[in-house]
């Protein structure tokens, strides 16, 4: 085995420079060359189909859940609340979301660091939206020898035809797309009515057309391009690898000498290798790269080179895993290692923040109480009996997915009166600014300042409280 996990540059070295290609560092990127991607099966297809099933399931699928009558996943941006089935967040919980997504990226973290890119090759929207998109040609012109046929015949009605069907589907996929994506921002079910009845407004069709456009030459025209021009990922991956981070790999010392031969003839004697020169594995790679020249930044980690190389083995009687998920310390012929001090610290850090992810959910108070004491000249005010009142302004917002009343009450002293509504109802979403003003006895009072506690509590439900603290203020000296 060789040292190290081959690689190459594929950086042109030299340039012509009234020539079609760019550059952009010390890589040239050259023009783009369309790549037929031959059709394969196996075992990680099958992974592939699962993630790729669960996504749809996913993504189409919740849009439609109801849940307690209401849209069971909405982000509803003009109202400001976000309904995740039981759960209503608002604009002050936005820092759960902002959790959420540090979750997801050191998952991506821990992930990229067990097997490199291979959330891009099994669950990836992009990709899985690509080979929809390229099943759906395979489908209407043919397996990739059809198609490449198809690319050189002239013009003709026949073409035309076949064009213009492949182009629809893509165009009727992207638009199911766009539709399920506004749907996650407005109301899926009145949304659809209102797209073929024309009656959603110019703000829906806008980015009904803008989603569509974009999923449409995403994932139907540049395809490989995102992944390896658009993507940062494919840029920053590397940083997270380790020498036992799994990725695919040629066996280049078990492979080389490359070479055709007959089934029947002996490899050594012919001073070849394994490899046949086949150019499967190039044949079925989605970003059309030679996993033979090395680790290339583009590899999606697919594993299609690894069930097209493993078929041709089978065929010609050689041992599998010619191309396979390996590490550097495995093509060295040591053992892999799956614990390791930072695979374990990403691992431990997800168990943490997804626990108070968790924790801050399921605890979530649905009711939000603010207190402000009342505007005036007078921070207090002596009544008619020498009792002492102070004002305040108590906001009162419904967090909950339901209407509700809500009991308002306060203490921190003895004999305390409140004066105003202390019983509010509110809708979903509501928010009650409710005047109130609070008297005390004189002799109750301690010093010219003390802690006020205000408290509402629901009343179809005593464990639904929130608490909020004041000043409650006096004389400066005790009567």
């Amino acid at each position: 085995m060789g040292d190290k996990i081959p690689t190459k540059n594929i950086a042109s070295p030299e340039v012509e420079p009234n020539s079609a290609e760019m550059f952009t560092g010390d890589q040239a990127i050259k023009s783009r060359d369309k790549i037929q991607v031959r059709a394969i099966t196996g075992q990680f297809t099958k992974f592939r189909k699962m993630g790729g099933w669960l996504l749809f399931v996913v993504f189409f699928g919740t849009s439609w859940l109801n849940w307690n009558g209401h849209q069971a996943v909405l982000w509803d941006i003009p109202n400001r609340q976000f309904n995740i089935f039981s759960i209503t967040l608002w604009p002050q919980d936005l820092m759960l979301l902002s959790m959420l997504l540090v979750i997801c990226a050191f998952g991506l973290f821990a992930i990229t660091m067990f097997a490199g890119r291979i959330w891009c090759g099994y669950t990836c929207p992009q990709t899985v939206w690509t080979f929809i998109f390229m099943w759906i040609e395979k489908q209407v012109e043919g397996d990739r020898n059809a198609r490449i046929k198809l690319d050189k015949q002239p013009f003709s009605p026949k073409k035309l035809a076949l064009r213009l069907t492949k182009h629809a589907l893509w165009l009727a996929f992207a638009l199911a797309t766009a539709i399920t994506f506004i749907g996650y921002f407005t109301p899926i079910r009145q949304l659809v009515i209102d797209i073929f009845t024309f009656n959603a407004g110019n703000t829906a069709y806008f980015w009904l057309g803008f989603f569509t456009l974009m999923t449409y030459l995403n994932a139907g025209w540049l395809r490989e391009q995102v992944c390896i021009y658009m993507c940062p990922y494919a840029r920053f991956q590397a940083v997270m690898f380790d020498k036992d981070t799994l990725i695919v790999s040629y066996d280049e010392e078990r492979g080389e000498n490359r070479g055709p031969r007959k089934k029947s003839a002996d490899p050594k004697e012919l001073g070849l290798g394994d490899c046949v020169d086949c150019s499967l594995c190039v044949q079925v790679c989605p970003v059309g790269i030679d996993i033979r020249d090395g680790l290339q930044y583009e590899c999606i980690a697919c594993a299609k080179c690894i069930e097209a190389c493993d078929s041709v083995m089978d065929k010609v009687g050689y041992d599998r895993g010619l191309i396979s998920y390996t590490s550097e310390h495995q093509l060295k012929g040591n053992e892999w290692k799956l614990l390791r001090p930072r695979f374990i610290g990403y691992i431990v850090a997800l168990i943490v923040m997804f626990s108070a992810l968790m924790y801050n959910l399921f605890t979530l108070i649905p009711v939000d109480l603010e207190v402000d004491r009342g505007r005036g000249a007078n921070l207090f005010r002596e009544n008619f009996k020498g009792d002492i009142e102070n004002s305040y302004n108590i906001r009162i917002m419904n967090k909950s997915q339901h209407a509700e009343t809500y009991i308002l009450s306060a203490s921190g002293f003895e004999d305390l009166i409140i004066i105003g509504d202390t019983k509010i109802h509110l809708q979903s979403g509501e928010i009650s600014q409710v005047p109130v003003s609070v008297v005390v006895p004189a002799q109750n009072l301690a010093s010219r300042s003390e802690p006020i506690y205000f408290n509402v509590v629901a009343d179809s439900d005593e464990t639904i409280t929130a608490e909020s603290e004041s000043r409650f203020m006096g004389p400066r000296h005790r009567r």
